[in-house]
């Protein structure tokens, strides 16, 4: 007993073997164990360790912020090898779907708050940052059932500043290489805003020409559906036409029939009368 259904393995009609839905679930649930997911929830696992990290003797000890700069860099570097590991391999799930954009901005996100309650970056960073990913993310949802919005070159380079800039904040940069941290934190804000309106507006033109081929399908099933309806009218008509003249001709058949009748029994009167003389 496999456990797969009938229609599965090519036995329509076939009884499902006892047991054969958990087999089913079981191997579904297995599938869910590949590598890409494996990455997805160690970056999830990361989150709170990184903040932990970050966190410990009140967010200044450098040794500290070290190892914390090291769990958001192994969190970094498996965002871009997860994806492309199910892309590749066929290994895209549902957990995989939801779980991976959730363990993207966690981390982000981790990171920006941390810095901004330890003095680091200003709020308004990273308050800019995180509305524009929230947004960004309820909009995919919003058109979803219209399209799919593509990332774009300019989102990946978003996504590279904003992990670079994030990364140096969480070392204790002193000299040039602080100032190098500013400007970075920079490109990743105008990065951030400049690639938010561009996907409003992908997401605005998506939308448009969903609702448009929407209109135009709803006009075609009603166009057809009249279309139907005045064919079958027509059959109905043509069915009564011709059903007509032969109602018609079968009364006169019948006279024809009574006349003939008639005339034969009038001549074998006529017959009888003649014998008779």
């Amino acid at each position: 007993m496999t456990g797969v259904p009938a229609s599965a393995a090519g036995g329509a009609g076939r009884p499902t073997p006892p047991g054969g839905k958990l087999g089913a679930a079981a191997v579904n649930q297995a599938s869910l164990w590949n590598i890409a997911n494996i990455l997805t929830m160690v970056r999830l696992v990361l989150v709170p360790a990184f903040v932990v990290l970050m966190l410990q003797d009140g967010g200044y000890d450098p040794a500290w912020r070290a190892w914390a700069w090291a769990a958001f860099a192994v969190a970094m570097i498996t965002d871009v090898f997860d994806g492309h590991l199910a892309r590749a391999y066929n290994l895209v799930t549902d957990f995989g779907k939801i779980a991976d954009p959730i363990a993207d901005k966690a981390i982000m996100a981790a990171g920006l708050v941390c810095l901004s309650a330890l003095g680091d970056l200003p709020w308004w960073v990273t308050g800019v940052i995180l509305f524009r990913e929230l947004g960004i993310t309820l909009m995919r949802f919003w058109v979803i059932r219209h399209g799919v919005i593509p990332a774009s070159r300019g989102g990946k380079m978003k996504t590279l500043a904003q992990g670079t800039a994030v990364g140096m904040y969480v070392l204790m940069l002193t000299g040039p290489l602080a100032t190098l941290r500013f400007w970075v934190m920079a490109l990743a804000v105008v990065l951030t805003v400049v690639t938010g309106l561009d996907y409003v507006r992908q997401a605005v033109v998506l939308r448009r020409r969903g609702l448009a081929a929407e209109r135009a399908r709803l006009v075609a099933d009603q166009a057809g559906q009249a279309a139907a309806e005045v064919a079958g009218a027509g059959a109905g008509g043509a069915g009564g036409a011709a059903a007509g003249p032969a109602q018609a001709g079968a009364p006169q058949s019948g006279s024809a029939s009574e006349a003939a009748a008639r005339s034969e029994t009038g001549t074998g009167a006529e017959r009888g009368s003649e014998a008779g003389r």
